[in-house]
């Protein structure tokens, strides 16, 4: 892939160790990397937990403001970042850490599909309505990062399998993709079989359909 954004080497930029702690109790002591290097420009991390091996166990974390430190109850996110770091800080992996709020459009537009979504509109037709893409994210810096951390194979923490075919796509040997919890609310319900039906996250829609009629 020598003309490709992804075939350009990213290196470390600085690494520490950052203890961790969560709302719940949780603690855990993390390595923290920074890049220089990646394609997009933007301020990524990983973050480094438990021994990862051969294989580690990875996530793609795309950045949330209102779910991850607001605790935002409209996403499953918050959950989502919380079960991921147990997860993966007990098997050993990485977690990258994303500036891909909503899904890549930003925070502000991310507000403005919310007030549509409250006139009917799902996630998806709330950002088509707004003249902006379902998902405008794109894993060419996550890549980068993998190979800096000298992984090339990896099983993948997410319900989408857009970033699998993504990051395949760009050179990584994904091996499996091991679904999150699933994390409902009275407010999220919608949005997850939104991301069932339309973009086919594996999520169990029998129960979302059955707790969105409720």
């Amino acid at each position: 892939m020598p003309d490709t954004p992804a075939a350009v080497i990213a290196t470390p930029r600085s690494r520490v160790r950052v203890p961790l702690r969560f709302h719940d109790g949780y603690e855990v002591d993390a390595e923290v990397v920074t890049f220089h290097g990646l394609a997009d420009g933007q301020e990524h991390v990983a973050v480094v937990l438990g021994e990862p091996g051969p294989v580690p166990l990875v996530r793609l974390h795309s950045e949330c403001l209102t779910g991850d430190v607001f605790g935002s109850a409209r996403c499953d996110c918050g959950p989502q970042l919380r079960e991921a770091v147990e997860r993966i800080a007990d098997r050993g992996g990485v977690l990258l850490y994303l500036r891909q709020e909503g899904r890549g459009i930003g925070l502000y537009n991310k507000l403005d599909a919310y007030a549509l979504q409250d006139q009917g509109l799902d996630t998806y037709e709330a950002n088509a309505a707004l003249g902006l893409p379902e998902d405008a994210r794109d894993y060419t810096a996550a890549a980068q990062m993998l190979r800096a951390l000298g992984i090339g194979a990896l099983d993948l923490l997410s319900n989408n399998p857009d970033k699998a075919g993504q990051l395949r796509e760009l050179g990584v040997d994904v091996r499996d993709r091991v679904p999150t919890g699933v994390f409902t609310t009275a407010h999220n319900v919608r949005y997850l079989r939104a991301k069932v039906l339309q973009t086919q996250h594996t999520l169990p829609l029998a129960a979302l359909t059955e707790l969105s009629a409720g």
